[in-house]
């Protein structure tokens, strides 16, 4: 083969290489980004609450408990809200979620305290929820001249 041949067909070879680099390329360029969704995790699982235990108070119609949640990381941050459903007796059910922005957090059991109010008779039945799914509720009655406001909700340290 000549030498003329021989370099015709490396360059075609080299062209169609750089040919199809160049499409792949083309075909990434027009094919749309899609920024990828996180998909919230099974957070009932990571926190592993199947009991919440607290001091309960019943004052002037308020349905008050107070106590605390250990929580895997110091960025959990707990939320709570209470819930009375119409009915006779009423039925009050303390909600607690929690909420973490973090990317990472050292894993740190932590003690997430709560103090949560609801109005409702004094024969109501109290029940919980933890990351919308129902939890034991175990309820300890305060002692006569006990407050609510006896208990530190908040630790500064």
């Amino acid at each position: 083969m000549s030498h003329r041949l021989i370099t015709l067909i490396c360059s075609i070879f080299v062209l169609l290489v750089i040919g199809m680099f160049g499409f792949t390329y083309l075909k990434q360029a027009e094919a749309p980004v899609t920024a990828p969704t996180a998909e919230p995790t099974q957070v009932t699982d990571t926190y592993n609450v199947t009991r919440i235990e607290a001091k309960h108070f019943f004052r002037d119609g308020v349905h008050t408990i107070i106590g605390e949640i250990s929580l895997p990381t110091p960025c959990d941050l707990l939320k709570t809200s209470a819930r009375a459903a119409e009915s006779m007796p009423e039925q009050v059910t303390f909600e607690f979620t929690v909420i973490n922005n973090s990317e990472s957090c050292i894993q740190t059991v932590t003690p997430a305290r709560f103090k949560v109010a609801a109005t409702a008779s004094k024969a109501a039945t109290l029940s919980a929820t933890f990351m919308g799914k129902p939890v034991d509720l175990n309820l300890v009655e305060a002692e006569d001249g006990e407050t609510p406001e006896d208990f530190e909700l908040f630790i500064k340290g």
